[in-house]
């Protein structure tokens, strides 16, 4: 392993990181991955050489996380870790011992190599410039290629800038402050798998063709997947429950990266959700309806002034001078409850897209696919994570239940709509 640097990096949680230590469970964990699929098998010492390269280029992920007197932190590992074979199963639990020593993961099999984050870390977009990097300095060591920092990939020679450091929700939270949202939401359930086991469904699309649908209805591919999901789910709950007057509200959560609004290139979390879905109780819905709905939403809910302002209670609470005292032991089962009673149950499941993926041309002969995998919320099984890749479009869904109930519905719709859907899976006989 790779000696870090003598006086290790340390910085306070970010705002959206601080809820994340306290809501962490025996079997539960808030994490995703991200994966590159190479056409060659890895080499797992290529691997290690091009993780202990890349960590010091960033020192706000390659972190544990330790505590203090009143708040948790993250701090650059004393060495990076080993790479390791990849399990049965996309993000085994990361326990509270494994987030101590490093709060991230380098992982290997076959063709593919993964990375997976603790959430408290990074969010997506910050998780795919260190994955794309990564990757960048893996294949140059393999095979003696130059690839350029551009797409997303930084230059190792050069230092982490202050902007890539910057907690921005600090930076730009607003005088005003949203209300919460409604927690009357229909949660799917389903039997829990007894021993923690995690059923990762892949659903492949033709890219440019559920590109082209999307444009045909006048919304974005994020909002177009959005809709048939949310459909699935109403489908579901009509089943479950026939009376009109008896159901939920159905929202999916959209994760919105607040770079595109606010600029910056910071390296921590900065993403707040918008909770976009439909009243059940007003009769049942078309597709067409649905997509409509959405794309209105996603207007009205995703711009400079709303976001600022649903980001902003949660920066004005971590300032509360009151807080501030509060010793962390009796602050845990404070943001515990916050995170139960309106951190997870205003939305029915998320669906996060990380959008096409873009590599330099140098990168494009070795890699095959490009992979997001979102772990399924503490009290609800599922969770929907997209990205795109050359023609490629990679829907994986994520269960911790037995029954295959949501990615059945959700992938025939798709079938129904006229797209060819190949399907891969980890589930057991």
């Amino acid at each position: 392993m790779k000696q870090a640097e003598k006086n290790p990096y340390w910085t306070r949680l970010d705002n959206a990181a601080l809820i994340f230590p306290a809501a962490q469970r025996r079997k539960w964990s808030n994490a995703y991955r991200i994966s590159f699929t190479f056409f060659d098998p890895v080499d797992p010492a290529l691997l290690q050489q091009a993780f202990d390269r890349t960590a010091p280029r960033f020192p706000s992920v390659c972190v544990r996380l330790r505590r203090s007197t009143f708040w948790y932190y993250l701090e650059q590992v004393e060495s990076i870790p080993p790479v390791r074979e990849d399990s049965y199963q996309p993000l085994v639990l990361m326990s509270r011992n494994d987030t101590r020593r490093c709060a991230i993961r380098v992982l290997y099999y076959r063709n593919r190599m993964a990375v997976e984050f603790f959430h408290a870390v990074t969010d997506g977009t910050g998780a795919m410039v260190f994955t794309k990097t990564l990757a960048a300095e893996y294949l140059r060591l393999r095979y003696q290629v130059e690839i350029p920092a551009q797409c997303g990939i930084l230059d190792l020679a050069e230092a982490p800038k202050e902007e890539e450091l910057e907690d921005s929700f600090q930076k730009n939270a607003g005088p005003v402050a949203a209300p919460r949202d409604s927690l009357n939401v229909y949660r799917l359930r389903g039997q829990r798998e007894p021993d923690g086991f995690l059923h990762a469904t892949l659903g492949i699309l033709n890219a440019p063709a559920l590109h082209e649908r999307s444009r045909a209805c006048g919304v974005s591919v994020t909002a177009y997947l959005t809709a048939v999901l949310l459909y699935s789910i109403l489908e579901i709950q009509s089943e479950d429950t026939p009376k009109l007057k008896k159901r939920k509200n159905v929202k999916v959560q959209i994760p919105v990266n607040l770079r595109k609004l606010f600029g910056g290139c910071t390296m921590r979390n900065f993403v707040a959700v918008a909770n976009i879905g439909v009243d059940a109780r007003l009769g049942e819905y078309t597709l067409e309806e649905l997509i409509g709905i959405v794309s209105h939403e996603m207007q009205l809910s995703i711009t400079e002034k709303n976001m600022r302002a649903i980001f902003t209670p949660n920066v004005n609470d971590e300032q509360n001078p009151f807080m501030k005292v509060i010793p962390l032991f009796l602050k845990n089962p404070i943001m515990r409850l916050v995170f139960d009673t309106v951190g997870e149950r205003v939305s029915s499941m998320s669906l996060s897209n990380l959008g096409q993926v873009a590599l330099p041309e140098e990168m494009k002969p070795y890699v095959d696919r490009v992979e997001f995998v979102l772990g399924p919320q503490s009290t609800s099984p599922y969770n929907v994570g997209v990205t795109s890749y050359g023609e490629r479009c990679f829907i994986n869904i994520v269960r911790n239940t037995v029954e295959p109930r949501l990615e059945k519905t959700f992938f025939t719709n798709l079938v129904k709509l006229g797209f060819h859907v190949s399907v891969e899976s980890n589930d057991r006989e």
